[in-house]
Formats: structure tokens, sequence, C-alpha cells
């Protein structure tokens, strides 16, 4: 969110309807500070002839704070004119489209895009898409479609680094006690990582307050003793 003192003057603010070039303009300058003005001034201001200009910029933007910036801007403008554009971002075949319409529907929050969430986005081959999908599906997904949520998510873990396998833990610890079965599954795994990252995640939803690391330790320890061996 932006702060008062970052705040542009109010002859730099667009007017709704007759600076709108103006403003869309500026998201697409050379300069990452301008494209961050203009965004900050758009969602000071918004109008419905920016949410294109917003959505089309999110997909190629590099710097993670004019993203950011974007994000705010779009949630500032009604949701049902900004959902039926992210969700069609979601078919996207650039993964940066995918990936920042997945987040932004997620700070929108509004559930009629759930359904446009699927299974390949949740296990799309790029971590920042998946990481986004995981998030944006435990928003958006019905209480009656946590327990299949939690089945598809369980299929991801064992999955990537050190960040992607925490965000998989932090997603499936938000869905409740509805992950519990299939997390318990998946600590008889044939695959030792994923037994690991199953049990790694067990341990931080009885205990918020673990860091991930120890969390991953006292898996792996778990893991070496094997099968009724395990200490409380």
């Amino acid at each position: 969110m932006p702060t008062q003192n970052s705040l542009p003057t109010q002859d730099s603010l667009p007017t709704p309807n007759t600076n709108t070039t103006a403003a869309l303009q500026g998201l697409r300058h050379s300069d990452s500070s301008v494209r961050l003005k203009a965004a900050l001034a758009i969602g000071t201001a918004p109008d419905a002839g920016y949410v294109d200009g917003l959505i089309e910029q999110s997909a190629v933007e590099p710097e993670f704070f004019v993203r950011d910036m974007l994000t705010w801007a779009i949630t500032r403008h009604p949701a049902p004119l900004t959902v039926p554009r992210l969700t069609d971002e979601l078919r996207s075949e650039r993964a940066q489209a995918r990936s920042q319409a997945l987040h932004t529907l997620s700070k929108v929050g509004d559930r009629q895009a759930w359904p446009a969430i699927t299974r390949a986005h949740l296990t799309d081959a790029c971590d920042e898409v998946a990481q986004s999908a995981w998030r944006a599906a435990v928003v958006l997904v019905p209480e009656a479609e946590k327990p299949e949520l939690a089945e598809a998510l369980v299929t991801q873990l064992g999955r990537g680094g050190r960040d992607t396998r925490l965000s998989l833990s932090r997603a499936l610890i938000a869905l409740g006690e509805v992950a519990e079965p299939a997390l318990h599954t998946a600590t008889t795994h044939s695959l030792v990582q994923v037994r690991r990252h199953a049990l790694a995640t067990q341990r931080l939803a009885r205990d918020p307050d673990a860091s991930f690391e120890f969390a991953l330790e006292e898996a792996k320890r778990i893991v070496a003793l094997g099968p009724g061996r395990q200490e409380e």
C-alpha cells in the first residue's frame, strides 16, 4: 500500500475520462519510478478505462514493487470489472501473466473466480505460477471443496526449493483440519522428500511459531527412525 508521503500532488493525478491515455502511457514508461507513480495515481483515481492497461502491464512488468502497486490499483476497481479480465489471463501462455492474475485474484477475494483456478494452475511447471495458485485457491475455495483442494495440493509436496515448499505448507495449513487426512496419507509416501515435507507441514500446523527449517530437520529425523520408532 502506498504511504501518505509517497502520494503524488493533486496536479499529477489523472482525471478519469480525460487523462486516461496519459496515465496508461505512464504505465509503459521506461523509467520504473514513472510506472510506479502512474499505477499509484490510477489507483487513487480509479476508472474503468484503466483496467485493461493495468492487467496488461502486470503481465510484463519486471519490477516487483511496481507489480505490487499494479495489483493494488486493480483492487481499487470494482470486482465485476476486474475479475472477468483477470480470469481470462489465467489462460495466457505467459507465466508472469498467469502468476500475477492469480496473485491479484487472491487480493480481490471474489469467489466468483474460483472455477477458473484449475488443477493445471495448482501443478503449473513454473513455481511462481503454482505458488500464486496455491495462495489464491485457499482464499477462494468454497468450504465444501476444501478436501478436494487439499488432495490436489499434497500432490505437490516435496516440490522445489525452500520457499516453494514453505508456500505449499502455508497453503495446506490455511485449509485447516480438512487437510489433515491428505497430509497423513502423504507421510507414508514412497518418496522420502514427500514424507519429510508432509511431516514438516504437520509440525508447523501444530506449532505455528516453529521455524520451517526446524520442522524439516525434525521431519528428517522422524523419517530416519522409520515406522514404529517415531518419537512423540
